[in-house]
């Protein structure tokens, strides 16, 4: 490695830095030239790869660090190599860990500077230089403003509950490259489990998941279990779990996340690793698909699938780990663990819109209790997803990024206003109402055609929700009236009617990098921690209140922030 000169702090995380444990709690929150100089001291790199030393390039000697970083090899799709021989990290690199008082914290640097495990390499058969833009993967450098909405958005998903790496800090250079700091208890995607898996190397895969489980344990994530049967058995089971609740929760979210059979795009514990195609939606844009250069992505249903070939795929891995055998991927078609995880996506989806209706935790578990009140929150989930999935007459088309065939219904508006029309006395609303209120702008006259079997499908929804109202009024002991003006205050929030989606995202990242050198790094923190805020939709956040009150010091960071939100409600149905 050597040391990449001439980068500035562009943003460090001191929520994040505070609970690792590499600043004190509670002490002054500035960037002082200290900081910035032990952040780029630590974190400004470059890789020596192959290039270079096949090239001799000239590095002065007081650039060169004295140790050696790791890129790490796993699985990739996009790589020709489908055993993962000579895959993996293709500017990215691992700095290790740090030990801090709520456990051990892996650190990797993105954007460092391309390696030869970038499939560029493979697919061009020569190595690459630093920076070099003519081929995919093979640059090295991670756009600024990129780093920027990864920084946001993960910070976003970490408040409301989504798992997912986060962003310790953020190094700018001149060229409008950036390298990022990411953070996580433990940054081992499920590829780095199955290039083992792939290639039958028992001692390699027992390794990797032997150091996985200790890690886990370490960090007071999982209890120690005796016996190495067992342990398998029970990283299995936690697996399962983990990807049948986070896919129903994407789902549910409409958050898009390119989950293949490689298990690239995600850490191991099912959360969100990789920004670059990572969309929050803010219509059920189910037909959407990422291009990516030679190949189109999943769309955000297929995600369910994908998760579970993965938890397949683990079935087989853990199976070889006990027996010794690895036996074919097809023969774990029907292992009991792929019945376990359609039954907890089914229940988190169940959980996810009764939340989504604005019903908390204690009339929701109330309400999953019987047989028969389960049947009505499956009945309003289907006609929910009729609404969701209706799609423009106009069809499929191009996007900034790939593809789509735009929804045409918004469900967050209806289950945000419906509260309060009942609250106001009606007993109902009629259909050219409803579909008022569901109309997106990506909606034509025809597309909201009232048809006798949209009406019917009106009058049910509304059934159906009043039924849920009343029935869980009565198992919390408290009036239909007071128990929807509590739902009103909780989808409020939870619906909000700007909510941060992917097209929104890079524009602010965009304004924020273009704003920074006219502003202070103190109202640059500001401004991004106020946004951060007002995109927390759980009303079980303390940080939700708080945000209301607080807001950017000066008058220019104020005229910035009510421009990105302003950007965050004119993009707020888009992908």
């Amino acid at each position: 490695m050597r040391a990449r000169r001439g980068g500035k702090l562009f943003y460090f995380n001191f929520d994040l830095a505070e609970e690792i444990g590499l600043i004190p709690k509670g002490g002054r929150r500035v960037i002082t030239p200290a900081l910035s100089r032990a952040i780029l001291d630590t974190f400004s790199l470059q890789i020596i790869n192959e290039y270079d030393i096949t090239h001799h390039v000239k590095i002065p000697k007081e650039d060169i660090r004295p140790h050696r970083y790791m890129a790490t090899r796993y699985l990739q799709m996009q790589h020709p190599d489908k055993k993962g021989h000579t895959s993996g990290d293709g500017r990215s690199i691992w700095n290790g860990t740090f030990k801090g008082r709520e456990g051990r914290w892996d650190l990797s640097s993105c954007g460092a500077g391309v390696t030869c495990l970038s499939p560029a390499t493979a697919i061009e058969k020569r190595y690459f230089k630093t920076g070099d833009k003519k081929a995919s993967y093979g640059s090295g450098r991670l756009d600024l403003s990129d780093g920027v909405c990864a920084a946001l958005m993960s910070d976003i998903f970490h408040r409301n509950q989504i798992r997912t790496e986060r962003t310790l800090a953020v190094i700018a250079y001149d060229d409008g490259t950036c390298v990022t700091v990411r953070a996580g208890k433990n940054l081992l995607r499920p590829a780095h489990f199955f290039k083992y898996l792939k290639q039958g190397d028992y001692p390699g895969l027992k390794r990797v998941v032997d150091y996985y489980i200790a890690r886990q344990v370490e960090n007071k994530e999982w209890r120690l279990i005796q016996g190495a049967g067992k342990r398998y058995r029970d990283l299995l089971e936690r697996i399962t779990v983990a990807f049948a609740k986070t896919a129903a929760q994407f789902e549910s979210e409409y958050i898009f996340c390119w989950m293949e059979w490689d298990g690239d795009n995600i850490l191991a514990d099912a959360g969100i690793i990789d920004y670059g195609s990572v969309r929050q939606f803010g219509l059920f844009h189910h037909e959407y698909r990422y291009d990516d250069v030679d190949r189109l992505s999943t769309s955000i249903t297929e995600q369910k699938n994908k998760a579970k070939y993965l938890v397949q795929t683990f079935a087989q891995l853990t199976d070889f780990l006990i027996r010794g055998k690895k036996k074919n991927l097809k023969r774990f078609k029907n292992h009991p663990s792929l019945k376990r995880f359609e039954h907890l996506f089914e229940q988190t989806r169940d959980e996810a819109v009764l939340y989504q209706i604005g019903f908390d935790e204690d009339a929701q578990r109330r309400l999953m209790r019987s047989a028969k009140d389960r049947e009505t929150v499956r009945e309003f989930r289907a006609i929910l997803r009729y609404f969701e999935k209706a799609k423009a007459r106009r069809g499929r088309h191009a996007v900034a990024d790939g593809f789509n065939w735009d929804a045409i219904f918004c469900v967050r508006d209806i289950l945000r206003e419906l509260p309060a029309l009942y609250l106001s006395g009606a007993e109902t609303i009629s259909p050219q109402q409803f579909i008022e209120i569901l109309r997106s702008d990506y909606a034509s006259s025809a597309d909201v055609r009232l048809s006798r079997s949209r009406r019917e499908k009106i009058a049910r929804f509304q059934r159906a929700y009043r039924l849920l109202v009343r029935r869980a009024a009565a198992l919390t002991g408290r009036t239909a009236g007071d128990l929807l003006r509590q739902i009103w205050e909780r989808s409020a929030l939870i619906n909000r009617y700007s909510r941060v989606t992917g097209d929104a995202i890079l524009l602010v990242g965009q304004r924020m990098v273009r704003e920074w050198k006219a502003i202070s790094t103190e109202e640059l923190h500001d401004m991004f921690r106020d946004f951060v805020e007002g995109q927390i939709l759980r009303p079980e956040s303390l940080s939700a209140e708080a945000a209301s009150h607080r807001r950017a010091k000066s008058g220019k960071t104020q005229r910035l922030l009510h421009a990105m939100l302003d950007t965050v409600k004119k993009y707020r149905e888009g992908v």
